[in-house]
């Protein structure tokens, strides 16, 4: 056995706090190892070819390669020591970078533990064994979840490559957030002029089947072969039949709440969310219907022309295998009320969060485009808007930029001057973050060329006065407090994950963070993967996120997708678990456990039943081994061999 030891500088990353040449001195006395050297940066050209050359050279037969995480290399050197004529899976990875360098500052402290981890990965890979891939097929089809501009704008780019794809709305249209939305900044274009085709096309695109109404019940299988359920709500009203007639609407005795235009209105009980919906079909919210409720009514049945009112239908559960899955569930606003009683706690009718303005503001919103007060239906002249509500607050939980308020309020801003040439309109920030293209041009223009004044600071408190709200601030910029008269008060707030995120992320076996942003699996060089194959986000549903970065990463996770299923087949992971069936019990609580479903049980000659892996399922994660009870179960290439020789190392 000759390994090989290999400590990676890392520029000033290691180096500069770890003696990389005291751990090269120190690997030279270790057992077995025939080579050690310390490299500038291994993972460069020059560093991989003095790998290739050292294996060569020295005839060694595994590899430790002590640089940063294996999150980030591991790949890349496995197919290093692979061109110099070694198995890949004979080489093992050392953290020194994150585990040492980065967290101490101690140069004897870091380079000591460096040294003990160094010693813990020669002991490990004495015990390695070579492995080998197999493959597997896959299914040339794509599940796409949440239907708004991500989701739309990921399923047209699959579907365009010629893919199939599926794509689950859990409301009754595509079109999410933005099919909300007046104008966009910074160019004022029209929301729906810009969304509209684009839903249509994904309704009418050959490759695409919309499912809406539906949401993803249970995942199964891994990258290449997912096996989805996919709950399907009943609506009481047959898609094939409805025509978008919207009789059944105007004939309902029933008022409901109107979600879309964020409540600023009220709907009915059959209802079709706004006029651009796609597909143009009614839903029927059974919790609001008279015919539900009471037991009588069947007014819409009676007038439906087109006899696609159903009172009988019923929830169904469709199951479809894809190849890969991209997640696009965008994001909600925060929920202010209960965060900030100060501002009236959702008490004051006159202050609306800015989706309600945002609706106010639209053509096809419920006021037609008129702005009217709440309370009154007067026409305001003083607004007042609120920035950073519910974002870059830690007294409220939530220090994160929600980075598009400055730029939608700005928007609102110069609208409201379109709508009301004699209104006056004061924002309230911390600081402006302007970033993308021409936004920092947008919010000038709204204070110079419509108006808009800016001040600095925090708003105390919010309460009515005579008719009227009072709006008390500090501006900062000259230190004086600021008490505002205002007809209408508009809160810019921030954004929240979408109801049921974190839900979908354990159903999906991917990460997610503690304000329930789904995880990407590296955010600079994997920031549309998740850290399990096959599956892609795509939008808000990772973070905050404009129109543009919304699209762009949409694309992004679309050519992911394309890429990974034009093979046809893919490399299997061959470091699996594997059953010792000669001393397997029967137990089968290691099927119980895992999680991909890769246990089954397999009869032997004498009629018992014992575990075995199926190997294109198992992920290597190693929950069946800890769990079984006689340790008949070892996982390839981290066998229990091996880490009792990595901590019996530790323990010298």
């Amino acid at each position: 056995m000759r390994i090989g030891v290999f400590i990676c500088q890392c520029g000033t990353n290691i180096a500069a706090t770890v003696d990389t040449e005291k751990v090269v001195a120190a690997a030279q006395s270790m057992r077995d190892v025939a080579h050690a050297e310390t490299l500038q940066y291994t993972c460069s050209d020059p560093g991989q070819r003095a790998i290739i050359e050292a294996v060569q050279a020295k005839g060694l037969t595994r590899v430790v390669i002590a640089a940063c995480s294996p999150r980030m290399h591991e790949a890349t050197f496995r197919r290093t020591v692979s061109r110099g004529g070694m198995n890949p899976y004979m080489m093992d990875m050392v953290n020194i970078r994150e585990h040492c360098s980065w967290i101490h500052s101690d140069m004897d402290v870091a380079t000591d533990k460096a040294v003990d981890l160094m010693r813990m990965g020669v002991a490990r890979v004495r015990g390695q064994a070579p492995l080998s891939s197999s493959t597997v097929p896959v299914t040339g089809r794509v599940l796409v979840i949440g239907g708004g501009i991500a989701g739309i704008q990921a399923a047209l780019d699959i579907a365009d490559s010629g893919l199939p794809v599926t794509l689950v709305e859990r409301g009754p249209s595509i079109g999410g957030n933005m099919a909300r939305l007046d104008k966009t900044f910074p160019t004022l274009d029209c929301s729906s002029c810009i969304l509209t085709p684009r839903m249509v096309e994904a309704n009418q695109h050959e490759n695409i089947s919309l499912m809406v109404n539906s949401e993803v019940d249970q995942v199964r299988g891994y990258i290449g072969n997912f096996e989805v359920d996919i709950r399907k709500r009943a609506t009481c009203v047959s898609e094939d039949k409805c025509t978008g007639c919207m009789l059944c609407m105007e004939k309902c005795p029933n008022r409901a709440p109107d979600e879309f235009n964020a409540d600023v209105s009220l709907s009915r009980a059959i209802s079709i969310p706004f006029p651009q919906a796609v597909p143009m079909v009614a839903t029927i919210r059974k919790e609001y219907c008279r015919q539900f409720i009471k037991g009588k009514c069947g007014i819409c049945k009676k007038v439906c022309p087109a006899g696609a009112i159903d009172y009988e239908q019923e929830e169904r559960v469709v199951t479809e295998r894809f190849g890969a899955i991209v997640v696009a569930t965008g994001y909600e606003l925060f929920d202010w009320r209960e965060a900030y009683p100060d501002y009236g706690g959702g008490q004051y009718p006159d202050v609306v969060t800015s989706l309600q303005y945002e609706r106010m503001l639209s053509a096809s919103g419920p006021t037609g485009g008129q702005v009217k007060r709440p309370s009154d239906n007067e026409e305001p002249k003083n607004i007042v808007f609120i920035s950073c509500v519910g974002s870059r607050d830690e007294s409220v939980g939530r220090p994160f930029c929600c980075s598009v308020g400055c730029m939608y309020t700005a928007k609102q801003a110069i609208l409201t001057k379109e709508h009301i040439p004699d209104s006056q309109s004061y924002v309230f920030y911390i600081d402006i973050r302007a970033g993308g293209k021409g936004y920092e041009e947008f919010t000038r223009r709204a204070q110079r060329e419509f108006g808009a004044i800016y001040l600095r600071g925090r708003v105390g408190k919010v309460y009515p006065k005579g008719g009227k709200l009072m709006v008390m601030g500090t501006d900062t910029l000259s230190s004086e407090p600021v008490e505002i008269e205002a007809d209408l008060v508009v809160l810019a707030t921030g954004f929240a994950a979408s109801k049921g995120a974190a839900g979908l992320a354990r159903k999906l076996n991917i990460s997610y963070d503690q304000y329930e942003f789904m995880s990407e699996s590296h955010p600079k060089l994997r920031p549309v993967e998740t850290n399990t194959g096959g599956i892609f986000l795509a939008g808000a549903c990772q973070g905050p996120k404009d129109i543009p970065d919304s699209v762009a990463q949409a694309s992004a996770a679309a050519a992911k997708v394309i890429g990974l299923l034009s093979k046809g087949e893919l490399e299997t992971n061959p470091m699996v678990a594997a059953v010792d069936q000669r001393r397997c019990t029967g137990c089968f609580k290691c099927r119980d456990v895992c999680p991909y479903s890769a246990i089954e049980a397999v009869e032997l000659w004498d009629g018992s039943e014992v575990a075995s892996v199926i190997d294109s399922l198992c992920q290597g994660c190693g929950v069946c081994n800890v769990a079984c009870p006689p340790a008949v179960i070892s996982l390839k290439g981290y066998t229990d061999k091996q880490l009792l020789a990595e901590t019996m190392e530790l323990l010298r």
